[in-house]
């Protein structure tokens, strides 16, 4: 047993033994805590080396003109719109247009149930006719009265009586023929004609229902020419004069299309300082429809040279827009004000912060670093960065 116990305690230290020597050989063979950071820290050497860029990618920025773009946008709607309303109350009998049909202006769209119109200007006319047998009769009678008068053989009265009621019988004559009249408008008007020139838009009712007075029956719109109808703020509003060309990109066409500044409205709006402008465009062909969404661009001039980096150049960081500049050797964050930007040309105005000299990086760069190294350089090598894909956003 004594031995057993001793064997035991042997086995004990040489284990214990054998774990400062695995301990210490792994302590020779450890890294020192700077030495590990080092590791892990860009090689010196390497961070020397300085970035290049192209001349397309950083380059100086221009002494250009950009002529202000002030848009807005809205539905097409079409000025010349009529819409066919009932005259009289009556049974539709037919509806003889359909949605999409092309009419003439005087062209008879319909008919409405109007015995009771025609019963009115019958009972008119037979009035009127009733009237005019009495004026008549009064007419005879006041010129006989005048002899009689003449001759002494009634009193000036009586004759004043007759005019009197000759009067009477015109005045009769004239309101039975005037009712007789408004009966007779009123049946031309339910006729339903077409007032002018266009395409059937929408039918209210159908052929059997009983229609009223100034119901709506159909709408007919003249698509030769559009107009839309929009806003704009009161700061640009100045710049825009009534004649001026407008741009039209309309949805469904791959062109764009001309038009031109009709109306500017005298005030602006209550509660959006917005004031209300009016492009009409021809549409002879009748290729655009009313309603098909349009934006409008007018391009006003600008004599006064800015200067202009390209827009992808200008970054923003908590509210600040910036520009990478390449002077001294060292790539510098510069914080830019802007001003005019000019989608086609893609230049936007530098207010401060940058002079004419600096080449600007023109696109955007990933984990770029104030104060590092970096040159303009003919053609691209190995330490030219690539730039970040450009991010297309929709305003």
């Amino acid at each position: 047993m004594r031995k057993r116990l001793v064997f035991a305690v042997a086995a004990i230290v040489v284990a214990i033994g054998a774990g400062f020597a695995i301990k210490a050989g792994k302590g020779s063979a450890a890294m020192p805590a700077s030495a590990a950071m080092a590791a892990q820290a860009p090689d010196a050497a390497a961070s020397e080396v300085p970035l290049d860029f192209t001349p397309n990618e950083a380059a100086k920025p221009l002494q250009v003109a950009l002529p202000q773009v002030v848009e807005f946008s809205g539905p097409l709607v079409a000025p010349n719109t009529a819409i066919v309303r009932s005259k009289a109350t009556g049974t539709l009998l037919a509806l003889n247009v359909q949605e999409g049909q092309r009419v003439k202006a005087g062209e008879s769209l319909g008919r409405i149930d109007v015995s009771e119109l025609q019963s009115k200007v019958a009972e008119r006319a037979a009035n009127l006719a009733s009237v005019k047998t009495t004026l008549a009769q009064a007419q005879r009678t006041h010129d006989s009265n005048i002899g009689l008068a003449n001759d002494k053989f009634i009193s000036p009265i009586a004759l004043e009586n007759s005019k009197s009621s000759l009067e009477s019988a015109r005045a009769q004559v004239a309101a039975a023929e005037a009712t007789l009249d408004s009966a007779r408008i009123a049946l031309r008007d339910a006729s339903l004609i077409s007032p002018i020139n266009g395409i059937v838009s929408k039918k209210y009712v159908v052929a059997g229902e009983k229609v009223t007075a100034e119901q709506q029956v159909v709408t007919i719109v003249d698509l030769h020419m559009l107009e839309l109808a929009g806003t704009v703020g009161t700061q640009e509003v100045g710049r825009l004069s009534t004649g001026m060309p407008v741009t039209l990109k309309i949805e469904g066409l791959d062109k764009p299309i001309d038009g031109k500044l009709a109306r500017i409205a005298p005030a602006a709006e209550a509660g959006t300082r917005s004031i209300g402008v009016v492009v009409q465009l021809q549409n002879p062909k009748e290729a655009m429809r009313a309603g098909q969404y349009a934006v409008a661009q007018v391009q006003i001039g600008d004599a006064t040279p800015r200067l202009t980096v390209p827009i992808s150049a200008i970054s923003s960081a908590s509210g600040q827009e910036y520009v990478w500049t390449v002077e001294n050797g060292k790539l510098l964050r510069r914080t830019v004000t802007t001003g005019r930007r000019d989608p086609v040309r893609n230049r936007a105005e530098v207010l401060d912060g940058l002079t004419a000299d600096a080449p600007v990086l023109g696109a955007r760069f990933d984990n770029l670093r104030e104060g590092a190294k970096a040159r303009v350089v003919a053609v691209a090598t190995a330490a030219t960065p690539k730039p970040l894909p450009t991010v297309t956003t929709t305003r």
